[in-house]
């Protein structure tokens, strides 16, 4: 039995730190986006999913995702509770299970928080507390089982190091059905919604992109080269995304927008996560420019297709672990792969036929689910607020607070804030 390795242990905790960071950093990225009304409200669904997934995860979550396989689909329930995971036991690297069990806890927290932003503005907070555990118990586990867990899709020699169809399409497709089944908001597309605080989207950015390096070269489970390699890919791959991203604004609007950088890094640190330890340098800077420039492009397909996803989760998210995971079938090389190549290194097209069917199920798998759960909680709980609160706010709505005080006044239990629009509904009714 090999010997835990100190080293690698102490790299896989700090990156499991590292991607922790990132789902605050992306509650501040989608916070800023939103409309000072709905900025608490964005940040509590990051918050909640820090909440929900890990005691999710230690239960049940772990064992279904990484106990074996039974029939390429879903784990077994052999570690229910983290049971059998002991001091002293180890996972396929060497290092301590408990440090793999919190590594992949924190993928699957920021997995499901990333699809709040297609339904910013508009949902109800308990609506999304049940959406949280059934998705990721439904879908992301078993996905996380098919590619990482021994799965169908590790059979099939798809690749995918860090996450493209685990948690980028997986998040993405989700983010659609629900921006589908929640519709549009109120006033929508014709009335400006312009990110109220482009500030908090840079600060949102700048930690995402921190934290992404342990989200990347964390997966290599050690503190070895090949860790080495995903995090110099990861750092040009975001980098030339943003020039890709700002090429487009320039060539569209004639003008370099902040907000356009900050989606474009989002863009290549999403496009360059299931390859980064699978391509070169140049291949990974060649990612990151198409990533860019194709999100970007993509920005406008809900305008033209009628579907409001308030912060871009599919162009950025589904569109952006698309083109990593198919350009995987294009740029890997042996040389990294240690086996598999590309089309352009002389593979032909198996790799990338590969890739393809892999991203496909993902889709329509992860679609369906996140749609008929939609539906159900809707139907049941409640997944969407009224339009008067949705116009009111939903900071004031849902929490009974707003994230900025434009008032000097303090006076009476309510510190000066409006009344919610369902306290003047029953006010107006008990009259």
């Amino acid at each position: 039995m090999p010997e835990l390795s100190a080293g690698d242990t102490a790299w896989v905790l700090t990156s499991a730190a590292l991607v922790l960071l990132m789902t605050p950093g992306l509650a501040f990225f989608y916070g800023g986006m939103v409309r000072a009304k709905a900025v608490l409200n964005m940040l509590m669904m990051s918050f909640l999913c820090l909440a929900i997934v890990p005691v999710v995860w230690v239960l049940w979550g772990y064992t279904l995702a990484f106990d074996g396989t039974n029939g390429g689909v879903i784990g077994g329930l052999g570690k229910f509770g983290l049971d059998g995971v002991g001091l002293d036991s180890m996972s396929a690297a060497p290092i301590p299970e408990f440090a793999f069990v919190a590594f992949q806890a924190v993928f699957a927290i920021i997995t499901v928080a990333l699809i709040s932003g297609a339904i910013a503005e508009r949902a109800t907070f308990k609506g999304w507390a049940l959406f949280v555990p059934l998705w990721v118990t439904i879908v992301y586990f078993p996905v996380a089982n098919w590619v990482w867990g021994g799965g169908w899709i590790f059979e099939l020699g798809a690749l995918d190091f860090a996450g493209g169809t685990v948690v980028h399409i997986n998040a993405g497709a989700a983010g659609l059905a629900l921006a589908l089944v929640l519709g549009k908001r109120a006033g929508w597309p014709q009335q400006p919604m312009r990110p109220h605080n482009l500030p908090f989207v840079l600060l949102g950015a700048g930690l995402l992109w921190f934290g992404w390096f342990g989200f990347n070269a964390g997966s290599a489970l050690g503190a070895n080269g090949l860790a080495s390699a995903a995090f110099v890919n990861t750092m040009v791959a975001t980098s030339a995304a943003v020039l890709g991203w700002l090429l487009v604004d320039v060539v569209k609007q004639r003008h370099s927008t902040t907000l356009g950088a900050a989606s474009g890094a989002i863009a290549g640190l999403v496009a360059i996560t299931p390859a980064c330890a699978f391509v070169t340098p140049i291949g990974a800077i060649i990612i990151g420019v198409v990533a860019g420039a194709v999100c970007a492009l993509c920005v406008g397909l809900k305008y033209r297709f009628k579907y409001d996803d308030s912060l871009d989760v599919v162009a950025v998210h589904l569109v952006g672990g698309v083109v990593g995971t198919l350009m995987i079938g294009l740029l890997a090389t042996e040389s990294f792969t240690g086996g598999a190549e590309g089309l352009f290194y002389g593979g032909g097209v198996d790799l990338l036929w590969r890739q393809a069917v892999a991203a496909g199920v993902v889709i329509a798998f992860s679609f369906v689910v996140a749609y008929v759960l939609g539906i159900l909680i809707d139907k049941t709980v409640g997944f969407r607020v009224s339009e008067e609160e949705e116009v009111d706010g939903v900071d004031l709505n849902v929490h009974l607070e707003t994230a900025y005080e434009l008032t000097s006044t303090s006076a009476g239990p309510s510190r000066g804030l409006p009344e919610p629009a369902s306290v003047r509904a029953e006010t107006t009714q008990g009259a």
